[in-house]
């Protein structure tokens, strides 16, 4: 088994050297879509021997799959720059590689990962961020993105077993950070939904935020993470707020 890794950048320079260091011991290959830095983030790609390709932005979904196309091996390791693999996800990953029945009939078609968020100084083991199982290796022929403008979704048949250990994600520097980027999120998302054709009530931010709040809050045990924990439940219901009422402010005649 070999496995191409997979990473789509744009001014990476911090976050690149810790997810590569992470990923060269299991890739065969290190494909990097570079949608136009201008900081050294080409540079660092190819000290890990990553081949770097220049590809202006095409969205979340076809940039992701453009960068699927240029995989040169059967099995794919889709990885964002602010990710790392963890120790003992690492010994997973490899184990399977290693595995001589990993293409035998009825043999998974991907494996899942459990992504563990590190914020505010510490990572975060509840609520709606924890844990986040995402498919990120998979059989490259039979898995393909789809989705809207943000939060894109890996389409792939068959079952996915979760490996253990931890994807580590370096998503926010910062509250200020967070605040900007759910902004920018839930701005696509409102212009993906308004294209579909979706549409939203008066009472609808204030609802869907409410039980957004409940479910990561008290349900998914955010509380257990203390202040963290209120300040990730909050500005989910925030960002679900500002996504709906900008919908219904697109969904009202010019």
């Amino acid at each position: 088994m070999k496995i191409s890794a997979c990473i789509i950048t744009l001014n990476e320079e911090r976050d690149l050297p810790r997810c590569l260091k992470s990923v060269a011991p299991l890739a065969d290959q290190i494909v990097v879509v570079d949608s136009g830095s201008t900081d050294r983030t080409a540079e660092i790609a190819r000290s890990f021997g990553a081949r770097v390709i220049a590809q202006d932005w095409l969205g979340y979904v076809d940039q992701k799959n453009f960068a699927l196309a240029q995989a040169a091996h059967s099995w794919v390791l889709s990885i964002d720059a602010d990710e790392e693999i963890s120790g003992e996800l690492s010994e997973a990953i490899a184990r399977v590689k290693a595995d001589p029945t990993v293409d035998a009939a009825g043999a998974p078609n991907g494996y899942r990962f459990s992504r563990m968020v590190f914020y505010r100084g510490r990572w975060i083991r509840h609520g709606d961020w924890y844990p986040d199982r995402l498919v990120r290796l998979f059989r490259r022929a039979e898995g393909r993105f789809c989705g809207g403008r943000v939060h894109e979704k890996l389409e792939l048949p068959g079952r996915h077993p979760i490996l253990p250990g931890h994807l580590h994600h370096f998503t926010y520097d910062h509250a200020m950070d967070r605040a900007e980027r759910c902004g920018r999120y839930a701005a696509l998302w409102a212009e993906s939904a308004h294209e579909q054709g979706r549409k939203a009530q008066a009472w609808s931010g204030v609802l869907h935020a409410a039980v957004r709040f409940a479910r990561g809050y008290l349900l998914k045990g955010g509380f257990l993470d203390g202040e963290v924990g209120w300040d990730i439940a909050a500005g989910n219901a925030r960002e679900v707020r500002m996504k709906y009422d900008l919908l219904r402010k697109m969904n009202q005649p010019t």
